[in-house]
């Protein structure tokens, strides 16, 4: 894989393609929506929580000194803070936050957008991920992995 095609194989180039294909369809075919005020409230409410998510996400990576970019090493197993509730807080957060662009937009049949990025992010990189913190941490990981759901 060249330098170029990995960066584009990366969680934030996926999402924001996800959302361009929601803008896209709502600039396509517009009025696919409820054409109310409260998907526009709904939505930007899980803008906030997910840009919350993240923030507090990467806030524990920086505290432990390890890597948040896909593909790098891990030098430590998070398993404190939100980590205690989701493994996977960043790809929740940009989960929630196409949601709440989806709906903010009141493009409702672009809903169908976020399992398509869950899939693609659980199969591209939440595996993979897993499978070299297993390799790492061992039964640390796996006794994380038993306790903590991968999304929520």
């Amino acid at each position: 894989m060249t330098q170029f095609t990995r960066w584009l194989d990366m969680p934030p180039v996926w999402l924001l393609t996800m959302i361009a294909l929601a803008y896209g369809l709502d600039r396509v075919v517009p009025g696919l929506g409820f054409g109310l005020g409260v998907t526009f409230g709904l939505g930007n409410l899980l803008i906030v929580l997910g840009l919350g998510l993240l923030g507090v996400a990467m806030w524990e990576f920086r505290r432990a000194r390890t890597t948040v970019i896909p593909g790098e090493q891990p030098t430590v197993l998070l398993k404190r803070g939100i980590y205690r509730w989701t493994r996977n807080p960043i790809y929740l957060g940009d989960a929630m936050i196409l949601t709440g662009l989806i709906l903010r937009w009141d493009v409702l049949p672009a809903l169908l957008l976020v399992p398509v990025f869950t899939t693609i992010i659980t199969k591209r990189f939440i595996l993979w991920e897993e499978a070299t913190l297993s390799a790492k941490f061992g039964p640390a990981f796996s006794d994380w992995a038993g306790q903590v759901r991968r999304w929520i």
